[in-house]
């Protein structure tokens, strides 16, 4: 039922979409009391039954009371909000002010979106829809608000802007629509949010519509909303012994092997379309670059790209040009993508309403989906919390092995095999066969055909991979010094100032120094203010590794000597040097008699 509300949101051709069947839509949409000719439109475009959210928000939003809604991502929202809309505008005075609606959203992508949808429903009352966005140049938007719209979707920012300049009135404003209201705050638009509702007449109706609704939502809506009606749509749960629709997993990950391990569950999983989320824009870009260097078609979107770059990277994703988009939090917020297979979290989210918000775009209205965490060992407290917010189990699966790859890969091209069969057309290469049958065995010359297959797919062409290690969920354990209770070790104060290890920290009292052991240089001491226990919360928290992995520790004035396992090294001055110490950037490096 939702997934046939959520196509009628999306772009569809006309040709298809006269292919409705009136008598389908008429009975659950003619009930609502909307306007005859919102109930052809919405026949045209092929929906058949309103969802619960339109079923419950609609009657509500005839009356022009003021409304709180919550639901899920992907159940018709913008259909709930958007048909009362159009059904008022078509009831009010025809020389009404204008704009006589603004829906304010919080990124570009969906201003466009509720647009067009907002269009699509409104072409048969003629009503004209403005959207409004950064990113773009001022110009075409000022002359199209000067000729007048009757709706304006806004992102927050811009339409400040444009109010402030006096180019978009709201006096006229009859109703305001907060969409997606809590990713908008989360982007920090709240400011702005409160000028714009200020500068907009009282009596007006307004609409907060919101995945989720904490406790800087239920602020905003006391403050400007007039005893709204609330409505609360939850999710479906799973009938028992069914598979619930989002299908949440987890690989315990050391941090160095995090990139194997994208590539390896990539190659098992081999997603039709797929979201890879990380938390920098610098990780975007080296992902893109590295997948593309395995001959993944990789697209990466961050906020630090034009909007010019921004729409094509969208328009590959969406014609299937690109089979993956790496993508940080802020940049994918707003994306409406069909048909989405995968989300993988490169790294764990910090707040477990993120993973809500990630994992929502796949799995959307009735749809199946797959969701794919990489949690280092120590974040097992932010799985659990996130655990605790979906009310569902996080699986935790092992890395998959070689072997298994080596499966994945074989079983692709049987597949691929296969569907030759099915598909015929195999006449033309009878000769090749019956020529070949005098010479060789018929299942050799089978075998030689599937691996010419197998290797023209590239299934062979990676480099021989080594196993990943398996490693358990680690407990996060505070670092005890030697100067407060319970110490490990010893740690010792060189007043001379020649001998570099001014403060030294040894795990469990052992004075003598590992075999498979290197020495880190880190740039920063104890001038700086630099302790044992930030060196190495510096390491477990950036670079993946247990307390005990970590070894020496020798603190000097100006730079500080670290321990860590060989095998780790590079992978620790990697995640050390996209981090701060302190509060401040340093050198990582080998120490010179390392190198």
């Amino acid at each position: 039922m939702a997934e046939k509300a959520e196509k009628a949101e999306k772009v569809e051709k006309p040709e298809k979409l006269e292919k409705a069947s009136k008598k389908a839509v008429e009975p659950g949409f003619t009930t609502l009391g909307l306007d005859p000719r919102l109930v052809d439109a919405l026949t045209v475009l092929g929906y058949e039954e309103p969802s619960p959210i339109q079923r419950a928000a609609i009657p509500v939003l005839l009356t022009g009371k003021d409304l709180v809604g919550q639901a899920a991502t992907g159940t018709g929202k913008t259909a709930a909000f958007a048909l009362p809309m159009l059904h008022r505008l078509s009831e009010a005075d025809k020389k009404h002010a204008r704009p006589f609606a603004l829906v304010l959203v919080p990124t570009r992508e969906l201003a466009m979106q509720v647009a067009e949808a907002v269009h699509k429903y409104g072409r048969p009352l003629g009503a004209s829809v403005l959207p409004v966005y950064g990113g773009q140049a001022y110009g075409p938007q000022i002359r199209a608000l000067e000729r007048g719209t009757d709706i304006v979707i806004a992102t927050p920012g811009r339409a400040l802007d444009l109010i402030k300049r006096k180019t978009l009135r709201l006096d006229g404003v009859r109703i305001v629509v907060l969409d997606e209201a809590d990713e908008m705050l989360d982007m920090g638009f709240a400011e702005d949010i409160e000028s714009i509702l200020s500068d907009t007449p009282k009596e007006r109706q307004t609409v907060l519509f919101s995945a989720t609704l904490p406790p800087r939502i239920a602020s905003i809506a006391k403050k400007h909303l007039t005893d709204p009606q609330k409505i609360q749509i939850q999710a479906e749960p799973s009938a028992a012994g069914t598979v619930p629709l989002v299908k949440q997993t987890a690989y315990i990950v050391p941090r160095g092997h995090k990139l194997a391990t994208l590539g390896r569950v990539l190659d098992i999983e081999n997603p039709t379309s797929a979201i890879v989320f990380c938390r920098r824009r610098n990780e975007v870009d080296d992902l893109v670059e590295t997948l593309s260097a395995r001959g993944c078609r990789v697209e990466g979107l961050h906020g630090g790209m034009t909007q010019e770059q921004r729409n094509r990277v969208m328009k590959k994703f969406r014609s299937e040009t690109a089979e993956l988009l790496i993508a940080t939090d802020v940049a994918a917020r707003g994306l409406d993508i069909q048909q989405l297979s995968h989300v993988i979290n490169f790294d764990v989210p910090v707040e477990a309403e993120s993973y809500v918000h990630r994992i929502g775009r796949v799995g959307r209205a009735g749809r199946e989906g797959v969701a794919i965490t990489l949690a280092e060992p120590r974040e097992h407290r932010q799985l659990r919390m996130i655990e605790h917010a979906t009310g569902q189990k996080i699986t935790i699966e092992k890395i998959p092995t070689v072997a298994d790859l080596r499966a994945r890969r074989l079983e692709l091209t049987r597949a691929s095999i296969r569907e030759a069969v099915v598909g015929g057309e195999l006449e033309r290469y009878r000769v090749i066969v019956e020529s070949l049958a005098g010479e060789f065995d018929m299942m050799d010359v089978a075998m030689a055909a599937a691996k010419l297959l197998h290797l023209s797919i590239g299934a062979d062409s990676q480099q021989e991979e080594e196993d990943i290690p398996d490693v358990e969920m680690q407990r996060d354990r505070p670092f005890r010094d030697a100067r407060g209770a319970g110490g490990r070790g010893p740690v010792r104060n060189s007043r001379d100032g020649r001998d570099p290890r001014g403060d030294r920290r040894r795990p469990d009292g052992d004075s003598s120094r590992g075999a498979n052991m290197t020495r880190l240089f880190v740039g920063a001491g104890r001038a700086a203010g630099v302790r044992p226990q930030d060196l190495v919360g510096a390491i477990t928290g950036e670079a993946g590794l247990t307390g005990r992995q970590v070894g020496d520790i020798d603190i000097a004035d100006r730079f500080s000597l670290v321990e860590v396992p060989s095998e780790l090294a590079d992978s620790v001055i990697d995640a050390l040097r996209g981090s701060r110490i302190k509060g401040r950037s340093v050198i990582v490096r080998r120490e010179r008699s390392e190198e």
